[in-house]
């Protein structure tokens, strides 16, 4: 004897259509309180820029910071090759250090040029 259980159906549809809803609202609010503090402002806040130049600040230590150390990291690599006595092993770990510490600071350079161009185009 099978008995069946009156289970309501899930509605996909009415589900998407709450959760539009629910997003709709919260993206309606998000404007509204936050439209006149960004419209209405003339300047940066005293905030934003003291944020903003404790970034800069940060972006110049390190790039003060990473041109000693991948030349420091370049030369360790370079030494590791001389003086690995045929040592396969060092001789792999030196190119790999060389290789790894020149990314490194090729990937710094390229943040920092990638960063300025968005300065120049945003302000």
């Amino acid at each position: 004897m099978k008995t069946k259980l009156n289970k309501p159906k899930n509605n996909i549809k009415s589900h998407y259509a709450f959760l539009n809803i629910v997003f709709i609202i919260t993206l309606f609010i998000f404007i509204l309180f936050l439209s006149p503090s960004i419209s209405f402002a003339l300047g940066d806040p005293k905030l934003i820029s003291t944020i903003n130049s404790a970034f800069e600040d940060i972006e110049g230590w390190i790039l003060k910071i990473s041109t000693p150390a991948a030349a420091v990291a370049v030369g360790t690599g370079v030494f590791m090759k001389k003086f690995s006595f045929g040592d396969e092993e060092k001789i792999r770990t030196g190119k790999k250090l060389i290789k790894g510490s020149l990314f490194s600071y090729a990937f710094i350079l390229a943040i920092d040029l990638i960063l300025s161009a968005i300065k120049s185009l945003i302000g």
